[in-house]
């Protein structure tokens, strides 16, 4: 049984450009301006074209640790906080993994949708909803303790 415990959903602090990921941007996708609520991937684990995806950090996660946390966040927690600092400026309204398992059960062809969580937020803090709409928040970001584990590098992985 792999060791990991997903804690908090937060907004992502702000930066210059989107957050890139092995070249890919996520942001979010959609944001209803009369209910305050936003919505996007909060994490990918593998694009369509099967790339992983990196973070920050040069972590990895596989998408079925992602499913187990996103599971306990949805138990336990269901709110969204501004910074990784402050809890309550927001609930959760939409949650959904995507896993090879239930894209196949939906009858979604492979290679259509990333492996990931999708997620919606209803802002609750209005001055957390004007950063939303100025821009200055544009992503999401979570946050959660796992065990590290190295990946070994393949031949196929390597350089030379």
């Amino acid at each position: 049984m792999k060791d990991h415990s997903f804690t908090k959903f937060y907004q992502q602090q702000p930066r210059a450009d989107p957050e890139i990921q092995n070249g890919h941007i996520f942001t979010v996708a959609k944001a209803d301006e009369e209910k305050h609520m936003v919505f996007g991937w909060a994490s990918v684990a593998q694009m369509q074209d099967g790339s992983v995806v990196e973070d920050y950090q040069k972590d990895v996660l596989d998408i079925y640790d992602l499913e187990a946390a996103v599971y306990e966040y949805v138990l336990f927690f269901r709110d969204g906080g501004e910074m990784h600092q402050r809890r309550g400026i927001g609930v959760l309204v939409e949650s959904v993994i995507f896993t090879p398992d239930k894209l196949e059960a939906m009858g979604i062809p492979e290679g259509t949708l990333p492996y990931g969580w999708w997620l919606g937020l209803k802002i609750t803090d209005d001055d957390v909803w004007a950063k939303v709409k100025d821009g200055t928040y544009r992503m999401f970001s979570i946050e959660g303790e796992a065990k590290r584990i190295p990946i070994e590098e393949t031949e196929d992985d390597s350089d030379g």
